[in-house]
């Protein structure tokens, strides 16, 4: 039931955006996420299901486009055993763990690139697990290349607390089904540069704030999907095998490493056009 009222709460508010938003507006979603654990660039940060809505509003800018949106990870069920990871610390269920204000803008460089440009804010409420002391800030570029395995590179640069580079490079590929639906192959492949914990010879932690043990190779992350569309909704559930590099994403638990790891679930997305695209097609539309 209380996966349901995220699903729900996330339609109503992106409703309630869409309906204040200026008629210049492009698009606005909503997405939520209900995952087996919380896998974040290669990292377990939990053990136990967690829902991850999103909400977004699109506006053109000339031949670019300016997109707000807020995330947010929420702990669905309570911790009790001693080596369990929480980011909220597992004191209740559906705990509100983190949320993370973003804004990007992209453009295209050409005809079959697309270049984003963004930052990011982590926040944790709780006085548990990550607290507010670990918020931070990072700044993002992104490039997406229309040809075939559709490559992407991004880079992430935190410029507050962690000091020090993350980056990602992935492609996909959908091979049909039937008429409607497709099986979507992705691969990607995470490198730290600078987020490291820093270790001494002793294996002491030199840096104050870190997500990686070292430098270089963190993660290959490999995923199955199927993207079930039914008018402005869709459900795409998939399934990741996580070939761990770095120390860190190899933990489980806090008496666990694993060198692969498996976690999953689905994602429900809508979005629907306002204002002047949905104009140029007769009127309002979804998509």
């Amino acid at each position: 039931m209380k996966r349901a009222n995220v699903l729900g709460a996330a339609l109503v508010v992106a409703s309630a955006i869409a309906s204040a938003t200026p008629a210049a507006a492009q698009t606005v979603g909503a997405d939520v996420g209900l995952f087996s654990s919380y896998v974040w660039r290669g990292l377990s940060l939990t053990n136990k299901p967690v829902a991850q809505p999103d909400l977004y509003v699109t506006f053109p800018a000339g031949k670019a486009s300016v997109t707000l949106g807020g995330w947010a990870n929420i702990d669905l069920g309570k911790y009790d055993g001693t080596t369990d990871i929480s980011e909220s610390g597992g004191t209740s269920a559906f705990n509100f763990a983190e949320f993370d204000p973003w804004a990007e803008i992209s453009f295209p460089a050409g005809t079959k690139t697309t270049l984003t440009a963004g930052a990011t804010a982590y926040i944790y409420p709780n006085k548990l697990g990550l607290t507010s002391d670990f918020n931070t800030v990072e700044i993002y570029a992104k490039a997406a290349f229309a040809v075939p395995l559709s490559p992407k590179l991004a880079v992430w640069y935190d410029v507050d607390k962690v000091k020090g580079l993350y980056a990602e490079g992935s492609i996909s590929h959908s091979l049909p089904l039937g008429p409607k639906n497709s099986l979507a192959l992705g691969a990607l492949a995470g490198f730290n540069a600078g987020q490291d914990a820093n270790l001494d010879a002793n294996g002491n932690p030199q840096s104050d704030f870190f997500n990686f043990q070292d430098n270089g190779f963190t993660h290959l992350d490999l995923s199955v999907g199927v993207p079930l569309t039914a008018g402005s909704v869709s459900i795409t559930p998939a399934f990741h095998v996580v070939v761990n590099g770095d120390e860190f994403t190899k933990v489980t638990s806090l008496d666990k490493t694993h060198d692969v790891k498996f976690w999953g679930g689905a994602t429900i997305s809508w979005s629907k056009s306002y204002g002047a695209a949905a104009e140029e097609e007769g009127g309002e539309s979804s998509e």
